[in-house]
């Protein structure tokens, strides 16, 4: 077939390769501007193979299709959109254009958690199951029939990142090239998608992600690993923000026992102790983060908070000194602004975003 692939990032990049390994034709690739002059890496993966690549700023103004956009898009031919990360609105025009329509990825199992930043609230809803849904796109947010869902279970530490890792990003690929065949075939299932059980919460920022403490613990640990690692589950203490990261609820065999840490509006105050930052849900339950970032960026241990600038200098070993090094040039290559990579250096300060971590 000839699909046109609106979309970015790396998983975008991959569905990208595997539809061309598949023998599809990509007539066009359509991806965002170039940020900080770092191009995305579905664009460059397409430039490289001669494919024509797309960066419209926008689709539409003032709530109309742009006609010259939707004239470019239209002279490829394409017979199926394939979008499997798109951050842009695309209108009407250009969704219902192919004669096979457009298809879209969706990490949850719709209609639960509709809409921005689903992954989040499968994990701040504490949710036992996600996965991923492919759906022929509609003109409502994340409201058309389904094509395909794959599930996987959630497990206790799951955060965004692990999730997406072991099985939305893998697994989503696959069933992307999977709904293409069976598009292919003639036997893609068109199954309206129920109302009942829908959800939208809307997309989670660093305004948003501030920490209710009047929750059981199970709660807090669900919401701070929910925004694990973007945007960061905050609160104010100790006259600054802190950001949790890297929560648990195996608190088997901790005691609860260090140096107090005073939290506005916490059940109990917090406990520095060896094992990591010892908090407190209004059931008098425990649970146990393992990292803070400091309101400077700075990222330490919970059980050194105390210890602060006064802990002693890391100094690595000879492996980690190696991969450190290769680590460096990895930076280099993603931070085409920054003209050398120092200790000191911040990955999200010089331009990187979280997708990056990924690469």
């Amino acid at each position: 077939m000839k699909i046109a692939v609106i979309g970015q990032s790396l998983f975008g990049q991959e569905v990208y390769c595997q539809l061309r390994k598949e023998g599809h034709e990509v007539v066009g690739v359509f991806t965002i501007p170039d940020k900080d002059g770092k191009a995305d890496p579905l664009g460059l993966e397409a430039e490289k193979d001669g494919v024509p690549v797309f960066k419209f700023p926008r689709w539409r103004a003032r709530g109309q299709a742009l006609p010259e956009v939707v004239a470019k898009y239209q002279a490829l031919g394409a017979e199926l959109n394939v979008l499997p990360f798109c951050s842009q609105f695309i209108p009407m025009e250009v969704i219902n254009a192919p004669r096979h329509g457009s298809i879209i990825y969706h990490p949850s199992l719709l209609p639960r958690h509709r809409g921005a930043s689903a992954i989040n609230w499968t994990l701040i809803h504490g949710d036992k199951k996600g996965g991923f849904t492919i759906f022929w796109a509609d003109d409502g947010l994340d409201t058309g029939d389904l094509l395909l869902q794959k599930e996987c279970d959630v497990l206790p530490d799951d955060t965004v990142s692990t999730l997406y890792n072991r099985f939305l990003f893998p697994e989503g690929i696959k069933g992307m090239v999977q709904a293409v065949r069976l598009i292919a075939e003639g036997t893609a299932p068109r199954r309206p998608q129920p109302e009942e059980g829908a959800t939208y919460e809307g997309i989670q920022k660093k305004e948003t992600a501030m920490i209710n403490w009047d929750q059981p613990a199970e709660a807090i640990h669900n919401w701070i690993r929910g925004n694990d690692k973007v945007p960061g589950a905050w609160t104010e203490a100790c006259g600054q923000k802190l950001t949790f990261f890297n929560s648990t609820l195996n608190t088997s065999g901790l005691v609860a026992q260090g140096e107090a840490l005073p939290i506005p509006g916490a059940h109990r105050p917090g406990l520095v102790t060896k094992a990591g930052l010892i908090l407190f849900g209004n059931d008098d339950r425990m649970l146990l983060v393992k990292n803070i970032q400091l309101e400077d960026g700075k990222m330490m241990p919970a059980s050194q908070f105390f210890k602060g600038s006064a802990s002693s200098a890391l100094e690595l070993t000879e492996e980690e000194l190696a991969t450190a090094e290769a680590v460096r040039s990895s930076w280099m290559r993603i931070l085409p602004n920054v003209p050398e990579v120092e200790d000191s250096t911040d990955f999200f300060k010089s331009g990187a975003a979280s997708v990056d971590v990924v690469r």
